[in-house]
């Protein structure tokens, strides 16, 4: 009887951590997705230098991104910045207190010693922590910032 009582112990044990190490996979897989998400978003906000909502400009390149990798993940914006709450209506909306968005992008004026008009953006995104069988446990949010960028053609 001895030995089936430590058996079942140690089978606990393995199956807590086998638990624990799954956790951290997904967690550790999801944040890596939505790390390299984050960072195209930058990328695309830097390329068209600042934010437009003219077709096939910024936000339209950003939303065909996030809607063809198959992003569904909605959270709350800091106040200050846009929101985008439809992928097929690329038009920034202010960010609201309650309301869910795909991505928030903030446009931060910096100044530099020339006269010419010059801004960084602050992107977030956001991701899930779930797990298999459980489901959605946390929504999570990654930022990122731009690089400055001289004479932003932008929305904002």
């Amino acid at each position: 009887m001895r030995q089936a009582i430590g058996t079942t112990w140690i089978m606990q044990l393995v199956i807590i951590f086998m638990l624990i190490f799954v956790a951290f996979l997904a967690l550790t897989i999801n944040y890596t997705k939505a790390f390299k998400m984050k960072n195209e978003l930058i990328t695309f906000v830097e390329k068209n230098e600042g934010i437009s909502e003219r077709e096939d400009g910024t936000l339209d390149l950003i939303n065909n991104y996030l809607e063809y990798n198959g992003y569904s993940v909605r959270g709350g914006c800091p106040e200050g910045s846009y929101g985008i709450d439809d992928l097929n209506d690329p038009v920034l909306k202010e960010a609201q207190d309650g309301e869910r968005y795909y991505y928030c992008i903030q446009k931060i004026p910096t100044a530099g010693p020339s006269t010419m008009e010059r801004a960084r953006y602050h992107v977030t995104i956001f991701f899930h922590f779930s797990l298999p069988i459980i489901g959605d446990i946390f929504t999570f949010s990654v930022d990122g910032e731009t690089v400055d960028i001289t004479n932003p053609v932008d929305s904002l």
